[in-house]
């Protein structure tokens, strides 16, 4: 019989906490237009190629002591759609941001920039004139590279790699007979022991979209079909060590971390002219926990949220408004006629602004994911806001629960995400006063009746199937992508690169014409009086 250690027992202490809490997490239900974070906001539906639709933050199963991210852009990719596919944008910066020490701002960055190579020229119209065998094959006529780079504690950025190959666009099986032989030349080993990738995959995000009507046809007719099945995305994978992203570099006294992505142009893009990505940008897409802009965030603020920084959130009324009496609730008491759990929701403000702690004053009697419960954190710099929080010391599930911490399975969302986790079934659940009442409602428990992806996930970085190759219309989504999700032995990167190879753990610190957006400013000054003397009202009977 295995003796319990003390972390184990801890452990278990807390998921008896958290189970007897009924914690619920904030995903708070789904797209107002799309999916997870779909086209969710009128000016990036518009913009696809910079959309951030998931972010996933897990610690690496099959790699001790590192986490992983992966982060998803340009939503509803059709895999029959040449001859131009799905570049990621070259005036644009992709961005992943960790914040350690709880002041809502970026202590790790790590930022994309993309090349194209494009050698059709006049000549022709075609992605690739033959079969495209390797990565490098001269029968790819259009490619893209990448540059990382990193900057931690706001020291200037360095270098990781230059030139890495951006693994294509599935253009079809006569193309790319092994499509999975191209992935694993795009999975990169770099100095530091980081594993990077960036190309396209099938759309792990899985749920059944027809909620529009009437809640799932208002006497849930309408669920097991999983809208996003057979869709593909543009892909950044990222895993690196503990040691990098952890406040003073030591996960064991500081094990929690928050995570963001977000996209940034040119303040100013004028048409049929290439804007360089250096200079005056602008943020435009920004992504933490999943759905929030979609059904938290009312819709005049959709923009203005995709635009401001987290250190914002708490400056603006009407969003905290939105957590502590949601709309969701009272949308399916008014269907399905289950009461809606009474406001405030003070316990979707603690997943949703503080994380999962008992030093912050809410209702849920555990210490989860807060970076409160760092060690080394100064308690007087601490910001709510929005953003997906991990801890890294909580150990891997051996099998894991799709739903998660409402399952006792703690190491799934809303302790990170994990590309098997089911957002919507939980987020349902938890704005129906499961943190509340210890239990599911059995009205609804059966969910949208779409528990897992349509294709299998890999056991290895970067984890993700492989793209679709086959037409949504004509059977795709089916399982008809490649299943193999991992990518084999990481290759390393061109020797014409350069990257600074000082270990990362040890750094010291086509478009609109004349469009400038600056919306971040008006939502910056939407009532920060009201939110700080509520935050200072609520801290007043806990001390931090």
């Amino acid at each position: 019989m295995r003796t319990a250690t003390p972390a184990g027992r801890r452990w278990r202490a807390a998921a008896a906490a958290l189970a007897a809490a009924g914690v619920a997490f904030l995903g708070l239900g789904p797209a107002t237009s799309a999916a997870s974070s779909h086209r969710e906001a009128p000016l990036i539906a518009a913009d696809p190629a910079v959309d951030n639709t998931d972010l996933y933050a897990f610690v690496s199963p099959e790699r001790a002591g590192y986490v992983t991210f992966i982060a998803n852009w340009q939503p509803f990719e059709e895999p029959h759609s040449g001859p131009n596919f799905y570049p990621f944008a070259t005036d644009a910066v992709y961005n992943i941001n960790v914040d350690n020490d709880g002041d809502a701002k970026a202590d790790a960055v790590f930022r994309w920039t993309f090349q194209n190579v494009d050698k059709r020229g006049g000549n022709t119209f075609l992605y690739a004139n033959g079969p495209v065998t390797s990565i490098d094959d001269e029968n790819l006529l259009f490619r893209q590279t990448y540059t990382l780079e990193s900057s931690f504690n706001g020291q200037p950025f360095k270098t990781r790699v230059t030139g890495a190959p951006v693994a294509p666009s599935r253009v079809g099986k006569a193309t790319m007979p092994d499509y999975a032989k191209l992935r694993s030349e795009a999975d990169k080993r770099l100095p530091g022991g980081w594993n990077v990738f960036a190309g396209q995959a099938d759309d792990p995000f899985f749920l059944d979209l027809r909620v529009f009507d009437l809640l799932y046809g208002g006497d849930l007719s309408e669920v097991g079909q999983d809208t996003l099945a057979g869709f593909n995305v543009n892909t950044i994978a990222l895993q690196v060590p503990f040691s990098d992203v952890a406040l003073k570099g030591d996960a064991k006294r500081n094990p929690v971390i928050g995570i963001w992505t977000t996209t940034e142009r040119a303040k100013t893009r004028v048409t049929g002219q290439p804007a360089a990505v250096g200079g005056d940008r602008v943020q435009v897409s920004r992504l933490g926990n999943p759905l929030v802009n979609e059904v938290v965030v009312p819709a005049s603020l959709k923009d203005a949220f995709n635009s401001i920084s987290p250190d914002k959130d708490a400056d603006i009324p009407a969003v905290v408004a939105r957590v502590t009496d949601p709309e969701l609730p009272k949308l399916i008491e008014g269907i399905y006629k289950v009461p809606a759990p009474p406001a405030p929701r003070n316990d979707l403000i603690e997943i949703f602004l503080t994380g999962i702690t008992t030093k912050a004053g809410g209702p849920i009697k555990a210490d989860l994911n807060s970076q409160l419960n760092n060690a080394d954190v100064d308690a007087s710099r601490f910001r709510p806001a929005e953003m997906l929080r991990l801890n890294l010391s909580v150990p891997v599930t051996a099998q894991p629960n799709r739903l998660g911490v409402l399952a006792g399975d703690l190491q799934g969302f809303p302790n990170g995400r994990r590309l098997t986790d089911d957002a919507v079934d939980i987020a349902v659940q938890a704005v129906e006063g499961a943190a509340q009442t210890g239990k599911l409602v059995d009205a609804l428990a059966a969910g949208d009746k779409v528990d897992a992806n349509d294709n299998t996930f890999g056991a290895e970085f970067p984890y993700l199937a492989l793209p679709n190759s086959e037409s949504v219309n004509n059977g795709g989504g089916t399982g008809a992508g490649a299943t193999t999700g991992g990518s084999g032995t990481a290759t390393s990167p061109s020797a014409e690169a350069a990257p600074d190879t000082t270990p990362s753990a040890f750094e010291s610190g086509m478009g609109m014409t004349a469009v400038a957006v600056g919306t971040s400013a008006v939502a910056a000054g939407l009532g920060t009086l009201m939110f700080v003397g509520w935050w200072r009202r609520r801290r007043g009977t806990t001390r931090l």
